[in-house]
C-alpha cells in the first residue's frame, strides 16, 4: 500500500515536472521547490553526522583537541553573510577556501596541462599519436592570434577548428545521452512501476 501510494506521488511530481516542456508554470515551480527543500532537507543532517561529527565535536568533545575550536569558530562566520553590519567577518573563511583552490592549481596543472603535453609528445608511431599531435598543434595556431589566419596558416587553423567542432559534439553529444538515459529512466518508471504496463 505505501509502495502505491509513494509510486503515484512520485508519477505526479514528474508529470509536473515534464509539465515544464509547455511552458514554466506553478506545477513545475512546486515541485521544483519541492525538490530543492528536500535536498537541503537531506544534506543538513548528512553534514551533521559526516562532518560536524567526526570532525569536530568527537576530536573536540571526546578526544580533546581544542585546536580544532579555531577552525570551527572560522567556519561559522559563513552565517555573518546575511547581517550587514558583520557581513565583513565571511570574507576571513572565503579567503580559507580561495586558498585552499589556489593549493590546487599545481594539481590541475598537471592533470590538465602537462598530461596533455606528455601525450603530444609521444613518438609518432600510430595513427592515434599522430592525431593527437596534428590536433594539439593545429589547435594551438589557432588560438595564436598575432598572425591573421590566411594562407597556408589558415588552412592549418581550419583543420584546428574541425578538431574542436568534433570536441564540442562529442561532449554536447555525451551531456545529450545523459539527459535522454533520466529521460528513460522515469518513461520506465511511469508505465512499468505505476501503470503497470511492463514487466
Amino acid at each position: 500500500m505505501f509502495e502505491t501510494i509513494s509510486n503515484w506521488i512520485a508519477a505526479l511530481l514528474t508529470l509536473f515536472i515534464f509539465s515544464f516542456l509547455y511552458k514554466d508554470n506553478p506545477f513545475y515551480r512546486f515541485a521544483e521547490h519541492l525538490l530543492i527543500g528536500i535536498s537541503m532537507g537531506y544534506f543538513i543532517p548528512l553534514v551533521y553526522n559526516n562532518a560536524f561529527i567526526p570532525f569536530l565535536y568527537t576530536p573536540v568533545f571526546l578526544q580533546h583537541k581544542y585546536i580544532l575550536i579555531f577552525p570551527a569558530i572560522l567556519g561559522t562566520f559563513y552565517i555573518f553573510r546575511f547581517n550587514r553590519k558583520l557581513s565583513w567577518l565571511s570574507r576571513y573563511p572565503i579567503v580559507f577556501g580561495m586558498g585552499i583552490i589556489g593549493m590546487g592549481v599545481p594539481m590541475s596543472m598537471h592533470a590538465s596541462v602537462l598530461v596533455q603535453m606528455r601525450s603530444a609528445m609521444l613518438p609518432l608511431l600510430d595513427v592515434n599519436t599522430v592525431l593527437i599531435f596534428i590536433g594539439t598543434v593545429t589547435i594551438l595556431l589557432y588560438f595564436f592570434f598575432s598572425k591573421s589566419h590566411e594562407g597556408v596558416y589558415g588552412k592549418f587553423t581550419r583543420i584546428g577548428v574541425w578538431y574542436m567542432m568534433i570536441g564540442f559534439g562529442a561532449s554536447f553529444g555525451y551531456t545529450v545521452m545523459a539527459r535522454l538515459s533520466l529521460l528513460i529512466g522515469r518513461i520506465q518508471f511511469l508505465i512499468g512501476d505505476v501503470l503497470k504496463l511492463i514487466q
